[in-house]
């Protein structure tokens, strides 16, 4: 499964809301995989992915119509934790990144992003006994 670098976070904090409801259902499955107790093997990708297949913001093959945001992001996870793009084990990396990951690292991946506000990212991310801001 291709996955870009932020999407490590957004398959974290998802709670079933999208855009559509061809992005939750593609959503809703790419996330029962993810989330199963089996190592899944992701490739890290710093462009469209198997999550983006079916957002309609998606205009293209590594085109997004918010792609400078995206990619900031995309940037500032593979920054902040030592990331290349390569195979990895998800469960892993959402390892990893729970427990290296601040308030404010998590603040500064995410803004500018419109689910950040309304998501349940930093309660699912950052867990219940880390201080959220």
């Amino acid at each position: 499964m291709d996955l870009r670098p932020h999407h490590l976070l957004c398959t974290q904090g998802y709670s079933g809301k999208g855009y559509n409801d061809s992005f939750v259902k593609n959503m809703n499955q790419l996330i029962q995989k993810l989330r199963s107790s089996e190592p899944i093997t992701i490739h890290l990708i710093c462009s469209t992915d198997d999550l983006c297949r079916s957002c309609p913001h998606m205009l293209g093959k590594d085109l997004c119509d918010t792609n400078d945001k995206v990619k900031r992001f995309d940037q500032k996870v593979m920054d902040y934790f030592h990331l290349e793009e390569k195979d990895y084990i998800y469960q892993e990396l959402v390892k990893k990144i729970q427990e290296e990951i601040t308030p404010e690292m998590l603040a500064d991946i995410c803004d500018g992003c419109s689910w950040y506000p309304i998501s349940a990212c930093r309660k699912k991310i950052l867990g219940e006994n880390r201080k959220t801001e």
